[in-house]
């Protein structure tokens, strides 16, 4: 089995999940992403695998220099489909599906599904059935939904405000761009609320300690981007904070769905500013939800009823493309190795 999954943390939770479920089940499977050595990834591949779980960056480089072959690939899954395209990876999952087989099954996931996920899934499955747990763009009945309207210079002092309830203990915050991940997590710390951040300029090792800080309690706060949420799967997150409404809506849907898992209850809190007011009116017609508004000592009318110009950002969003820009993941100049394949029994 090959599982592609969009982000390293995503693709390590799979792994993970494979040795949990598996554990009193004979086989063998490994991870292997970009951001570290490809050392012990190699090796691990030397001894046969019968699963592995990669991002496409790292897959291709090791194709490329003869460590992997997939033709004795018998499923293929590719997960998050929808930010894998969003992240610009077309190109290498049409290579990597070039190098399997003709006969496999192939599994392809994501919480939601636009036109354009649903026309790359149909050009590369054949007889696709599409199943639905549950409708599109759904959100989870457990997570209770709020909107905060406020202006852009006071979501800071809300944001403290709301950290002094004690209900809430374990918080997830999502912001549009990396700069402003940071921003913010600096001036939690500044008022000794114990916060990281975790984005795609973040070195591997600076990702991995922030999620294990954060699953351990350590860290009250994680803020992060949508790209590197998407491998974010923490029990008991009290609640969610749209620091920032995303620029497409089905990105809401994801964020949200970090909170109120496994039947536990969750909230999602929002901030709008006027300029996001339309962000919010595209997310309530895709959810089919109308958000219930949240009164505060910060609330803002003007950004409540914004319509219009006032009601979309002042200028082009540059750092939208570059948060879905990939990363491009180092090449090995070496020759060609002897390819290990993904093992069959």
């Amino acid at each position: 089995m090959l599982v592609l999954a969009p982000t390293r943390e995503l693709a390590a939770q799979i792994g993970q999940s494979f040795a949990t479920y598996g554990q009193f089940l004979r086989f063998r499977h490994t991870v292997i992403f970009g951001g570290v050595r490809q050392g012990p990834q190699v090796k691990m591949l030397s001894r046969g695998v019968d699963v592995l779980v990669a991002t496409p960056g790292r897959l291709i480089d090791l194709m490329n220099q003869g460590y992997i072959m997939l033709k004795g690939v018998e499923f293929f899954v590719l997960d998050e489909i929808d930010r894998m395209l969003d992240m610009g990876f077309i190109k290498d999952m049409r290579k990597i599906v070039s190098a399997l087989p003709q006969k496999r099954q192939s599994l392809f996931f994501s919480a939601t599904m636009s036109r354009e996920t649903g026309d790359f899934a149909e050009n590369l499955l054949k007889d696709a059935v599409r199943i639905e747990a549950a409708p599109q763009a759904s959100t989870l009945e457990t997570t209770e939904q709020s909107v905060f309207f406020v202006d852009q210079n006071n979501k800071n002092p809300l944001l403290l405000r709301l950290l002094e309830q004690e209900e809430m203990e374990r918080i997830l915050i999502f912001s549009r761009t990396k700069h402003r991940a940071d921003k913010i997590a600096e001036m939690l710390n500044k008022n000794r609320i114990n916060a990281d951040a975790i984005h795609g300029n973040k070195s591997q090792n600076q990702r991995t300690k922030a999620m294990h800080d954060f699953k351990s309690g350590r860290l009250r706060v994680l803020v992060a981007t949508d790209i590197a949420a998407r491998g974010i799967d923490v029990n008991e997150i009290s609640h969610v904070i749209n620091y920032d409404l995303p620029n497409e809506p089905e990105s809401y849907v994801h964020r949200i769905g970090r909170t109120g898992r496994a039947g536990a209850e969750g909230k999602a809190y929002s901030f709008c500013a006027a300029e996001e007011r339309n962000m919010l009116r595209g997310i309530e017609r895709l959810t089919r939800i109308k958000i219930g508004a949240m009164p505060h000592q910060y609330h803002s009318e003007t950004a409540k009823t914004a319509v219009g110009a006032a009601a979309e950002p002042a200028s082009p969003n540059r750092s939208r493309a570059m948060e879905r820009r990939p990363r491009q993941e180092s090449m090995h100049k070496s020759g060609p190795r002897k390819p290990y394949p993904v093992r069959r029994r």
